[in-house]
């Protein structure tokens, strides 16, 4: 509790782009936010100036952290397992619990529990050696257990060689078949400790070289029983796991219907078009849902909304406040969210979003803003 405003402190581990979208949410209901970085350049630690600088892997820095905090979150999955669950012997409220953050941490657990609750997934299977790739069925994807983001940790292998490559990494690893896909789709649903769950609707992502460029909001086309069905999926996930907090399940649609890929128990990328095109954003709900406030609406704001990713893009060209005045006098109507982070090639610096009811002219609109803020054309 803050003892100025008597109003909550929510502590998030990790001080990236989600945090710092977090603490925009967070001024608004007057709560306070203090995020856990590891370096004060981070996203979140630029803006936020209840930030403490320590080691999410450290159980006394999270110690010191906690202190003080209403309830502790994440904005990414990587804390150990043993150091959240000394906080909640502790006394911690941390959300979500460490029992559910398993299933977003690690991939094997969450294809094991997926499968004993009869949830729609990719054949799976644990694989240590190339006899047990072999025996699983080449082409096939090999998957990092634990670790793996934006499409590290995940190697398309077609060939023995293919494999071998990848085991001889040491690292623990699944194989998943290669799915023949229509499309990829996303629905994020919150949880609050009182049991209470809302929906946004079922989104559409595209994927360029593992990493997520494009959200569309709804996804088109989209027939009424598969988003019931991916709703489902989302709310059985969310309710069997004990998930609190939001949660992002990413799905695969083939012919043969959806398919479970992965799951994210935070602010997900798929959700940044909330911001702007929902009465609530997944910032916001992430707060509420921990916190066990009521839950806000997840109705949409425009027929469409289109998100598009900001990558950093080569050096040289207009700086980028030049390139932020260009979009803006060009497309008034299109909102930028730039992370304050440093310029890196094919780093995530920002995103961009466009609301409309033509979803191919967003499309455009989108990825030519995202374009010009990466590469100044």
């Amino acid at each position: 509790m803050d003892a100025a405003t008597q109003l909550p402190t929510v502590g998030m581990i990790g001080a990236g782009q989600l945090a710092r979208m977090t603490h925009q949410a967070a001024i608004a209901l007057g709560q306070s936010l203090k995020v856990l970085a590891a370096d004060p350049a981070e996203s979140a630690a630029a803006v936020a100036t209840a930030t403490v600088l320590g080691d999410y892997r450290d159980v006394e820095d999270l110690r010191g952290f906690a202190k003080g905090c209403t309830v502790v979150t994440f904005d990414h999955e990587h804390v150990p397992q043993d150091a959240l669950r000394a906080l909640v012997a502790e006394g911690v409220d941390v959300q979500p619990r460490p029992e559910a953050l398993l299933y977003a941490q690690d991939k094997h657990a969450m294809r094991t529990r997926l499968t004993a609750l009869g949830l729609p997934q990719p054949r799976w299977a644990s694989v240590d050696s190339i006899a047990d790739v072999e025996a699983f069925g080449l082409p096939c994807v090999l998957k990092a257990a634990t670790g793996g983001y934006d499409g590290k940790g995940v190697w398309m292998c077609d060939t023995p060689a293919d494999a071998e490559a990848v085991l001889a990494s040491g690292l623990r690893l699944i194989a998943e078949e290669r799915m023949a896909l229509q499309r990829e789709l996303a629905i994020q649903i919150a949880r609050s400790p009182s049991g209470e769950t809302a929906a946004y609707p079922v989104v559409e992502t595209v994927q360029t070289g593992g990493i997520c460029t494009e959200v569309i909001a709804p996804a088109p086309h989209l027939d009424p029983d598969t988003a019931a069905e991916a709703t489902r999926i989302a709310a059985a996930v969310a309710t069997e796991l004990g998930v609190v907090g939001m949660l992002a399940v990413e799905l695969f649609q083939t012919s043969h219907g959806l398919f479970v890929n992965e799951l994210a128990m935070r602010a997900h990328n798929s959700g940044h078009w909330t911001i702007e095109g929902a009465e609530t954003s997944q910032f916001e709900q992430h707060l509420r849902a921990v916190l066990d406030y009521p839950l806000g609406s997840t109705a949409t704001a425009a027929p469409y909304t289109v998100m598009a990713n900001v990558l950093g893009g080569e050096p040289g060209g207009p700086r980028l406040d030049e390139r932020l005045q260009h979009l803006l006098a060009e497309d008034p109507a299109a909102h930028v969210h730039l992370y304050g982070k440093a310029v890196r090639p094919g780093r995530k610096i920002g995103h961009v979003t466009v609301r409309g009811d033509d979803p191919a002219l967003l499309r455009h609109r989108a990825l030519r803003a995202a374009k010009w803020l990466q590469e100044g054309e």
